[in-house]
């Protein structure tokens, strides 16, 4: 892909899958500030058309558009038949970016085998459906970026989030699969770590966190999506695969080097954390 220094998405088309808040939400608006056109794909019509309204007043250019889809995005059958509207509307998006996700921390006990099907629904087949249908449009024209987004959580476990790890676990083995499958077609892909966000997907989370979990994340950083997007919109244009930054950086580095470290750290602030909590409810 070829990029204008100064305004590098000019007459690009991104299509953003879970677009409509949090992260890709300010993904959408600042690639619209960079002259990009905008495809926002979610499930709730009325979100999407206000998101939409906010990205169109980001615009550079009269030549800009945004489009909105309303869809599950893991309903193959549901969201193709939109996807092909949009193309034979338009054209095939230049970059996939897939946002779709959400998390539901509990203790293990408390989770039933639905809320397992409901993450890997969302979070896996939700980022994988749009590129399976995007994939021979990219593979015919030769050219293309496809992006999802996992987690700090999709390399290193944490109590609480039992069944939203081993989805985002999915995500980078389906990245690293197509990664080394397309590159000969020069079509790139890219996955974003992104690390505690201010979104409303981690309000959400924090209503049914453990005890525990919660004292954990205490010390991490809480990232602006201002912020995470702009490193992400940066890690795209530079083609890199794994878009890692902060603190992550560091504790990726550590994981994929030092597991037993990493292990052996984590084990001793979970029995910190314990012994808070016991002397809290004393």
């Amino acid at each position: 892909m070829r990029y204008n220094s100064s305004l590098p998405f000019e007459n690009q088309v991104v299509m953003i899958v879970g677009g409509s808040k949090g992260i890709a939400k300010e993904t959408a608006k600042q690639i619209a500030e960079l002259g990009g056109s905008i495809c926002l794909v979610a499930r709730d019509k009325e979100t999407l058309l206000q998101t939409a309204e906010e990205v169109k007043s980001r615009f550079v250019s009269s030549r800009q558009f945004v489009e909105v889809i309303a869809a599950d995005a893991a309903d193959y059958d549901l969201i193709q038949p939109k996807i092909e509207d949009f193309i034979q509307q338009h054209s095939v998006p230049d970059v996939l970016i897939n946002a779709v996700g959400y998390a539901y921390p509990n203790y293990w006990e408390n989770f039933e085998l639905k809320d397992f099907i409901d993450n890997l629904h969302t979070n896996y087949y939700g980022q994988l459906v749009p590129t399976m249908i995007l994939l021979p449009y990219f593979r015919e024209r030769r050219s293309g970026h496809v992006s999802f987004i996992s987690s700090m959580l999709g390399f290193m476990g944490l109590i609480g989030y039992g069944t939203y790890t081993p989805s985002k676990f999915a995500l980078i083995g389906l990245a690293e699969t197509l990664r080394h499958e397309l590159k000969p077609e020069n079509i790139s892909v890219s996955i974003l770590f992104p690390p505690d966000t201010a979104t409303p997907g981690f309000k959400q989370e924090n209503k049914t966190k453990p005890p525990e979990t919660a004292i954990l994340s205490e010390t991490a950083k809480l990232y602006q999506p201002e912020v995470v997007a702009e490193k992400y919109i940066k890690g795209i244009l530079n083609n890199k695969f794994y878009i890692i930054f902060g603190t992550g950086r560091w504790i990726w580095l550590l994981f994929r080097l030092f597991p037993r470290l990493v292990h052996a750290i984590m084990d001793h602030d979970l029995t910190k954390a314990r012994k808070k909590i016991r002397q809290q409810s004393a």
